[in-house]
């Protein structure tokens, strides 16, 4: 999902560390106090407790309590952070990732990229189809790639800017794009997770991917028609002037199509398994040629130097003003420097995970789930709610796959189940539930692409939310439940 490298790097190098001397108590209450910190300053003062950066110090805060816990319990502090520091190695690749994307958007911005997209897409999507068409384009293009970041930050971002200036709600929008990018990424042979999660199950990739979709087709299709219903009774409110938004983008941008050329070409390079690093950098580069082309008036708008203009575009604010106040916002960009709340976020949620991980409460909070587990569907139930919470506490969707799978691997052959069941259960509650996690790497870098707080697309992001309840309502009622040869 983020890189390729990654996955062989959690196979091959991924510890779980097992303390005997914490008991589950002592595991849970860095958890706990997180979490109540993490409800008050949403919930009391939305989000603000101790001012922009209030869920990094919190986040801070409870890998503190934790790292006391650890004292108290005679682990060592250069344990907890060298456990700390492969954490963030572990995200050194997504951060640069979303430094690009940053400067990807300033550079398409100024270049006439996005304006482009949203000037033909307002003419070819209507508001009565926009949601499934949003998550079926997503879908398209996340199978291609095998990336749900790549597909965010593509075409992600046009279809937030198209929705937007036909009125309709960005947490629908984000909604379908994360729904359909998720399931593009989960089917995609060529995504890291796809790959990841048979691995750590002991099956292959193909059985892997087409046991997957017992469960993934309902769901997707299940989330299509959700979004149908939705769209057929959306009142957008920027339905009636799309013909003078049409023409704000004319007069401000030399709109053609050439300009296609830059996000196709990076599409061309993913597809091509060129690394993410260097097929989006090579979008900004593009980008930063075809602004020098196309966009010669814009650019003096914005600074005295093309040269001037194309750096403040990637690495700070930039604001192309039109005579539309709708475009007005929709036509900024933060660059790198819009990124940093974010790489705050994931840096902070490492530091916690990490010391968690270093103190061992992640191996016994995962191994008291599976000591409850006496039934198949227990273990189905220990699974999904172990994948879910890792991505919460641990903050990382590799560690989500890694440690369950590490760790009910022989419990699902003790049952008798074929090792998919455990590689299907991963993906349908670990990889696709990280994104609904603010603090987790997947859940803060779509919020900050796509410019949605996670609160705001949470529900929307149907498939995601919905595909644990698949795998368990399948698991409950054993719908394609396979046993190893010679079980029952």
């Amino acid at each position: 999902m983020q890189d390729d490298d990654l996955s062989e790097i959690k196979i091959e190098d991924q510890k779980i560390i097992d303390n005997k001397e914490l008991n589950i108590f002592e595991a849970l209450v860095p958890v706990v106090i997180l979490m109540i910190l993490l409800a008050v300053n949403i919930f009391a003062f939305e989000g603000e407790m101790m001012g922009a950066y209030s869920n990094q110090y919190i986040l801070l805060m409870g890998g503190f309590v934790a790292f006391i816990g650890g004292m108290l319990n005679k682990v060592s502090p250069i344990v907890m952070v060298q456990e700390v520091w492969e954490n963030i190695k572990s995200v050194f690749v997504p951060i640069m990732i979303l430094f690009l994307v940053g400067a990807l958007a300033g550079t398409w911005l100024i270049s006439g990229v996005i304006p482009a997209m949203v000037y033909y897409g307002l003419q070819v999507l209507s508001p009565e189809i926009f949601l499934p068409a949003s998550v079926i384009i997503a879908a398209v293009i996340s199978i291609a790639t095998g990336s749900s970041w790549t597909t965010s930050a593509t075409v992600g971002i046009a279809l937030v800017g198209i929705g937007t200036a036909l009125g309709i709600n960005p947490g629908m929008i984000a909604g379908a794009v994360i729904s359909g990018a998720y399931f593009g990424d989960k089917m995609s042979p060529l995504s890291d997770t796809t790959n990841l999660a048979p691995a750590m199950a002991g099956t292959d990739l193909f059985t892997h991917i087409k046991y997957m979709a017992y469960t993934t087709v309902p769901t997707i299709i299940i989330t299509l028609i959700v979004f149908g219903i939705i769209s057929a009774n959306i009142d957008p409110t920027g339905d009636a002037d799309i013909s003078s938004i049409l023409a704000s983008i004319d007069n401000t941008f030399n709109i053609t199509p050439w300009l296609f050329l830059v996000p196709v070409g990076v599409i061309v390079l993913i597809l091509l398994k060129t690394k993410p690093l260097v097929a989006l950098a090579s979008g900004v580069i593009l980008a930063a040629i075809f602004a020098v082309i196309f966009q010669s008036e814009v650019l003096k708008g914005l600074s005295d130097s093309n040269f001037s203009a194309i750096l403040n575009s990637i690495l700070t604010d930039t604001d192309v003003a039109t005579d539309n106040e709708k475009l007005n916002d929709l036509f900024s960009s933060g660059g790198m420097q819009g990124m940093l709340w974010t790489i705050f976020l994931i840096l902070c949620a490492m530091v916690f995970g990490g010391i968690m991980d270093g103190i061992g409460a992640l191996a016994r909070i995962t191994k008291a789930l599976l000591s409850v587990a006496t039934t198949v569907f227990g273990l189905f139930a220990s699974t999904v709610l172990s994948c879910l919470g890792l991505n919460a506490i641990a903050s990382d969707q590799y560690l989500a796959i890694v440690i369950p799978g590490k760790m009910f691997k022989k419990a699902y052959e003790d049952k008798g189940l074929a090792p998919e069941n455990l590689s299907r259960t991963l993906e349908d509650s670990g990889t696709v539930t990280s994104v609904l996690i603010p603090w987790n790497t997947c859940g803060a870098y779509q919020s900050g692409v796509l410019g949605v707080g996670v609160g705001e697309y949470f529900f929307y992001a149907i498939f995601n939310w919905l595909s644990p309840f698949t795998t368990l309502l399948f698991a409950a009622f054993k719908i394609k439940i396979k046993m190893l040869r010679g079980k029952l």
